[in-house]
């Protein structure tokens, strides 16, 4: 914890919400919420879907107004009636479901409070602002500011709405489900700004499921269930997340991932789906990978690297411009979503707001609307799923009557990722592709949504789950895709990897340049094969490799992942010397040179293989060399 927030503790409360009820129809959504913030800290709010949150993060934020209660902000009694007050005292929030203008660019977006006040606007002045928030948040490249929202992914959406807060420059941040679009690398980097903004002695809310970040950031908790709060304030370092777990589900969960299916001798079972060279410009350019009927594989990869592009060719809502697509063998080539439900496939849609909900129709018709869609003849057709339904709600913890909802957004955002589910499950489709299936759900929840895919998977379906989770990938999938700017570079078995190698593998490979570049210059200055490869005990994972003389190929390429032994330079991996090694059948001389990033952290080895026979530098001056590479590309 750091000493901004330590001394935080002994000062007065910036904000204080106390007995905070709220009603919406016939939902009580806080029933006695309490909440201590203090500025200079990260205070998380946690709680299962449900436990009111987001409601109470939108009462401070004033999105919602309080049915009774009291709110205290530095000192003073505090009765938003709209958000523009809100912003006005130094209150922002970043919200789960963005509230951006999808017609508006990026640019202004980011500075949407601004635009409603009075006085002449600097679009340069405000240019140069953006710039530097999103170079801050390292997507100064992903997201172009004059790009219109409405053509942004989810995740993208995300990084605006972040970027609109810290634009604000309030005093008390509330980030609900900030990094649920994230991928590890740029959590870390988020966590950077957060820690930044505390240090400077703002208040921020970090409101998350993912209970590995809240131990990562935050300083202290409150814990809400059904509601209210049932643990005010806690000292993070404090609790365990077990204890956590207790707190906000009130019971035991048990082991999170569920054990992954395949046997050895299924993974020699033919392919039921598979993808051949797809291509859908810009954003998808070369895209293959199969799947096993039965197996669960993964797509993994950074925002902006093409999986949920991917998902939408295949279940035409993309045009696709090459590529074979086969299910069971036969080539099919859907032009429209109809096509693909009817061929077998279900898609769930990253976005369950924009891409998955018809909020006028109600609970029953969001359930049917898949089979409406594969459903041919006259009427509806509903009496013949009747049994399937009712046999789906009780499988998934959903009460029958809530079938009667008149409006699925009075459901939270986990029953609401069940109901979407179940309308797929229901068709008994072949193949399920789910995009970010867990995002923005509690972890009770989470631990049902893996125990589904596994269950339809060990009844013979084949699930595809595209996932910005790196640990979730691994914990569920047998294999991993990794996707970087529209290519599919890597297919791997889940348990040769882990976050860090996958993190690597997913760079983009416009990041990957300088990288390449040192091992062109080194390839090319000493004749042979550069490569950089992340070492186990007993196996490679070979990240990058550039090739000047194929004679002295190493028996790996970039994206493989191999057995020391089963490469051609067995020897010199095995001894990682600081001198070139010679094989003993006198066919190739590698050596190995480690590298760490500027922080420290182990970023693997380079390595430089020559034929048996070419003459050799000096060990040295390649190391020196690598070296002094290294530091100008970085």
């Amino acid at each position: 914890m750091n000493s901004a927030a330590v001394a935080g503790y002994g000062e007065e409360a910036i904000l204080v919400a106390s007995g905070i009820e709220k009603t919406f129809d016939r939902t009580r959504a806080l029933a006695g919420a309490d909440l201590e913030l203090r500025a200079g800290e990260v205070h998380g709010l946690l709680g299962a879907n449900g436990a009111g949150k987001s409601t109470l993060s939108k009462v401070i934020s004033g999105h919602v107004q309080r049915d009774a209660g009291r709110l205290v902000y530095k000192g003073r009694p505090l009765a938003l009636r709209s958000t523009r007050e809100a912003l006005e005292a130094g209150i922002a929030i970043v919200m789960q479901e963005t509230s951006l203008a999808p017609d508006l660019s990026v640019l202004e977006n980011i500075f949407l409070p601004e635009l409603g006040r009075p006085g002449l606007l600097s679009y340069g002045s405000m240019r140069r602002r953006a710039v530097g928030l999103l170079a801050n948040l390292g997507h100064e490249h992903v997201l172009p500011l004059d790009r219109e929202v409405a053509r942004l992914s989810a995740a993208q959406r995300q990084l605006v709405e972040i970027a609109k807060a810290l634009a604000l420059d309030a005093d008390l941040i509330i980030f609900d489900e900030p990094t649920a679009s994230l991928s590890p690398s740029e959590v870390e980097r988020l966590f950077d700004i957060m820690a930044k903004l505390r240090d400077d002695g703002r208040a921020l809310i970090f409101v998350s499921h993912r209970l590995e970040e809240v131990f990562a950031i935050t300083d202290r908790v409150t814990i809400m269930r059904e509601g209210a709060t049932v643990a005010a304030s806690q000292p993070t370092a404090s609790l365990t997340q077990a204890e956590v777990i207790r707190h906000m589900v009130g019971r035991d969960i048990g082991a999170l991932y569920a054990t992954p299916g395949l046997q050895e001798e299924d993974e020699r079972a033919p392919a039921v789906f598979s993808v051949e060279n797809l291509a859908a410009p810009p954003a998808v350019r070369n895209v293959s990978f199969f799947v096993r009927r039965g197996e669960i594989l993964g797509l993994g990869g950074l925002v902006g690297a093409g999986r949920s592009e991917t998902a939408e060719a295949i279940f035409g809502l993309r045009p696709r411009s090459a590529g074979t697509i086969r299910l069971e063998g036969r080539e099919i080539a859907p032009r429209k979503p109809a096509d693909a439900v009817r061929a077998g496939i279900g898609f769930v849609a990253e976005d369950r707001r924009v891409q998955n909900i018809v909020p006028d129709l109600s609970v029953k018709e969001n359930l049917l609307l898949a089979h409406l869609g594969a459903h041919r003849g006259f009427g509806l057709g509903y009496r013949r799923r009747r049994q399937k339904v009712e046999e789906l709600m009780a499988a998934l913890g959903l009460p029958a009557e809530r079938l009667l909802d008149a409006n699925m957004l009075n459901f939270s955002g986990g029953m609401q990722q069940k109901i979407i589910i179940a309308r797929w499950l229901l068709l008994e489709p072949k193949v399920l592709i789910l995009d970010e299936p867990t995002k923005g759900v509690d972890i009770g929840t989470r631990q049902a949504i893996y125990g589904i895919l596994r269950r339809i998977a060990d009844e013979g379906v084949a699930v595809v789950v595209i996932s910005s989770d790196f640990e979730e990938l691994l914990g569920v999938c047998e294999r991993v895709v990794v996707m970087s700017d529209g290519n599919a570079i890597a297919d791997l078995p889940s348990a040769l990897l882990d976050e860090e190698k996958l993190t690597l593998l997913a760079a983009p490979r416009t990041s990957m340049t300088r990288n390449t570049e040192v091992l062109t210059a080194l390839s090319g200055e000493c004749g042979g094969v550069g490569f950089w490869a992340l070492l186990d005990e007993d196996r490679l994972l070979c990240l990058n490799s550039v090739v000047a003389d194929p004679a002295a190929a190493p028996g790996f390429a970039a994206g493989e992942a191999k057995r020391l032994a089963d490469t051609r330079i067995p020897a010199a991996l095995a001894r990682r010397g600081g001198d070139f090694v010679t094989e003993p059948d006198g066919s190739r001389a590698t050596l190995l040179v480690p590298v760490t990033s500027r922080r420290g952290h182990d970023l693997g080895w380079i390595g430089l293989t020559l034929p048996g026979e070419a003459a050799r530098p000096a060990a040295e001056r390649v190391r020196e060399r690598i070296e002094a590479l290294n530091a100008e590309a970085g």
